[in-house]
């Protein structure tokens, strides 16, 4: 009875036109900022078994919460819900939280697993992943969706030794360069040619991943086992996001 129960429940989360699966904490922050607008929402999974992690837009921001799930309820704080549809009419009549502003904001605007990648976004606060709260993009610069930047450590193709390159994820290209403040890259990756992005265990080398496309395979590994979960997510996100129509390497 109580695997029918919960069952039903994860077809139901599954079900909700605003639920993104694993969709990363960075990515769940550009779509908010780049495309929705104060109250809107979306739930995602948590990196925390049992748990989900709702994503809230609030003004100039995004905040993200957990949600408790143990089989039969929902846990949010002290509050115990049925079902998640209890959960969201709570908060439709009642603040969530309070922005930075201290706009108390509810629940209003659910956002869409359907809605489309914008191509650009002027200025966008992000969930760092290498190692700051959160950063800011100033108003001058693009960033698109899940555009990421840090040091990585590469392996390289003729020389077989690694090297600590600096990599820019912008749009539908991975490039590296020798040093953070150079202005040509090393190399550029155009993504929409590679195959699979993914945890490698055959480097001996700890938080390694690789990138596969068809006439190379590069193999990468971060400082810490989140940042190349990150990596890969964003990565991974990009492979299977098909690049919109006018989509021209920059």
């Amino acid at each position: 009875m109580e695997k029918t129960h919960l069952q039903g429940t994860l077809t139901e989360i599954e079900a909700l036109d605003w639920y993104h699966g694993e969709l990363s904490r960075n990515v769940a922050e550009g779509l908010l900022l780049g495309n929705g607008i104060g109250g809107s929402y979306l739930l995602r999974n948590s990196s925390s078994p049992g748990e989900y992690a709702l994503s809230v837009r609030c003004k100039d921001s995004v905040k993200h919460f957990k949600i408790q799930w143990d089989g039969r309820e929902y846990r949010f704080g002290m509050g115990v819900f049925d079902n998640i549809d209890d959960f969201v009419q709570h908060f439709k009549n009642q603040p969530l939280i309070g922005g930075e502003s201290g706009v108390l904001t509810v629940l209003r605007h659910p956002y869409s697993k359907n809605i489309k990648e914008p191509e650009l976004y002027e200025s966008i606060k992000i969930h760092s992943v290498l190692g700051q709260d959160q950063i800011t993009l100033a108003d001058q610069h693009n960033f698109s969706i899940c555009s990421m930047e840090g040091y990585l450590t590469k392996l390289g193709g003729n020389v077989k030794n690694w090297k600590t390159r600096w990599f820019v994820l912008y749009k539908y290209q991975l490039k590296y360069f020798k040093e953070k403040t150079d202005k040509e890259p090393i190399k550029t990756l155009p993504l929409q040619e590679a195959r699979a992005c993914e945890i490698d265990n055959t480097k001996d080398k700890e938080n390694c991943f690789r990138l596969v496309f068809p006439w190379r395979t590069f193999f990468m590994y971060a400082a810490s086992q989140e940042d190349a979960k990150q990596w890969v997510k964003a990565l991974q996100w990009r492979l299977k996001a098909p690049p919109p129509p006018a989509f021209a390497p920059l």
